[in-house]
Order: C-alpha cells, then structure tokens, then sequence
C-alpha cells in the first residue's frame, strides 16, 4: 500500500464519482480504477460498490475512509512540523475553532502568545465542533474552543469567556427607536440566526434564550447564517436583525449595522475551551492559563 493509494481513495471516496476524481486527482480514468483495485486487493475487502446509479461506499469503506482520513492528517502535519522546525519554531500547538468563537477574544490571546513564546507555532483549524471532539480524541489537535459546553470522556472542558449578547439592526430599522433593545420585541422582526450546523453550540444557546421568552408570536427566522461575514451582509441587505456578540465599546459593525445592547437581564455566550483529559505539556497549560486569564474579570457574567 502506497500514499498514493490513499490519496486516490480519498479522491474517489469523496466525489463518489471516479471521473471527478481523476481530474481532481490530474490523472486518467483507467489508471485511477486500477489503483483501486490495487487497494481491494492489498486490503482483502471491497470498498467501493459500483453499479449503474453510481458508486458509493461500502461499511468497509466508510471506516477506511475515517482512518486515511486522520493517517494523511498526521503526514501533512509532520511535514509542516519539519518545515515549522527549520523555519526556527521549537514548539507547535493545534487550536481547532468551533461555533463562531468570538475572534477578538482569540486575536488578544494570540498576539500575547506571539509575545511571549514567539518559538512556540499556533495552527488554527476551523472544524464542526463534531470534528474538534474527534480531533481532540485522536491527537490531530492539542485544545480547541466552542460554544458547547463538551461532556464527552476523555475530554477535560472549562468556561473561559463570557460575551454579552447583542442585537445587530440594519440602519434605519424601526428598533432604533430603543437604546436598549427589548427581546420581545426584536423576536417581532425577522431574525438572522447562526446555522445549527456549523455553529452548533451557539445555536443551541441562543435556542435556550429564544424559548425563555415568552412570546404568543412565531419566531420568524429569515435565514441561518454559516458566518458572522455572512449573518452581517445579511443584516445590512435588511433581511432581518441579528442576535451576537462582539466587543463591548462596539456600536456598529459597519455603516449599515448598528449594534445595540438588549434591555434587562443580560444575556451572555459562553466560550469553552477543551482538551484531553491528560496532563498537558508545559506549553499547553500556558495557553490555557492565558486563555483563562484574559478574561478572568468576565467571571460576573457568567
């Protein structure tokens, strides 16, 4: 079994497809079936089943494709460590992000870490929180931060910042009118909510604020946004106001976005940091303990 083997399972796993796979892999059709074939055979088990509706996986290659997966991982990062190594770098940390964190959080704890370890590399990997768990489990990363507050064995997670929520309204909307914005009144308007998908923790803490409420009245979610980038062009096309979190002094987001704070009780997002539940390397607990530290007077929020 070579790497490119894998590489070519991969492709074809992928695009289920052995004609895209070639050209995504630049190579022709014919040569591509045979490394398959090469593979099934070196492995004893089919992995794909080809008929005329198509191809797709077999259970076997369902969990082959998992494994290669975080085998061709690991080779990429080795080689970046190596390159990372002669570059000066006497140390590296994997940080996967998941959920929207809040990135000005992030941007304070990075830029001391550049400061105070600048031979210490921080990779940054932007994953569904699903796969920062797997990840985590499986050594591709070293810590990662979510809206989730992560229950799952092996894994040690922690509170470590707490954002006020906010409502973000296009300019000129009727809202306006409200220095501090009433919930029950923004859940009248179409709103922008983060994808349950891809920021599934911060979903499901908004999820637990919105039916808190009450309200005789509908939500009416005009659509879900994948990013802060694209929930902003959302809000300042006038699709609907959004629910988020950003630096307190902020009070717009752009010229077409103003942001305010809700009345009454203040609602918080919270960011949890998490990692295996083994004693961490010394520059890991130094990450942590500046993550933690950071932000520590936030803990009133909370």
């Amino acid at each position: 079994m070579e790497l490119r083997h894998l590489r070519s399972f991969v492709a074809v796993a992928e695009e289920l497809n052995f004609t895209r796979a070639a050209t995504r892999l630049h190579v022709e059709q014919s040569p591509l079936s045979r490394t398959i074939k090469e593979l099934e055979s070196d492995l004893g088990a089919v992995l794909f089943e080809r008929n005329s509706r198509g191809v797709r996986l077999t259970w076997a290659g369902e969990r082959f494709l998992d494994d290669t997966r975080r085998l061709l991982a690991k080779l990429e990062q080795a080689r970046a460590n190596v390159k990372r190594a002669a570059l000066g770098f006497r140390g590296v940390l994997r940080v996967a992000l998941s959920d929207c964190v809040p990135a000005d959080r992030l941007a304070t704890v990075l830029a001391n870490c550049r400061i105070d370890e600048p031979d210490v590399d921080i990779r940054l990997y932007e994953v569904p929180y699903s796969q920062q768990v797997k990840g985590l489990l499986s050594d591709l990363y070293d810590v990662g931060f979510s809206r989730s507050p992560g229950n799952e064995p092996g894994l040690q997670s922690q509170p470590v910042w707490h954002d006020e929520l906010v409502a973000a309204l296009p300019a000129r909307h009727p809202l306006l009118v409200h220095r501090h914005i009433p919930l029950t009144e923004a859940l009248r308007y179409p709103l922008i909510l983060c994808h349950p998908d891809t920021c599934e923790g911060h979903y499901q803490q908004i999820e637990r604020l919105l039916k808190s409420v009450s309200t005789d009245q509908e939500l009416h979610v005009a659509e879900h946004a994948a990013s802060q980038s694209m929930m902003k062009a959302l809000v300042s096309a006038g699709y609907g106001l959004g629910l988020t979190c950003v630096p307190p002094q902020a009070t717009c987001l752009h010229n077409e976005i103003i942001v305010r704070p809700l009345a009454g009780a203040v609602p918080v997002q919270t960011t949890y940091l998490q990692r295996p539940a083994t004693e961490p390397s010394p520059q890991l607990a130094r990450f942590v303990e500046r993550a933690t530290r950071e932000h520590a007077s936030d803990d009133h929020l909370g």
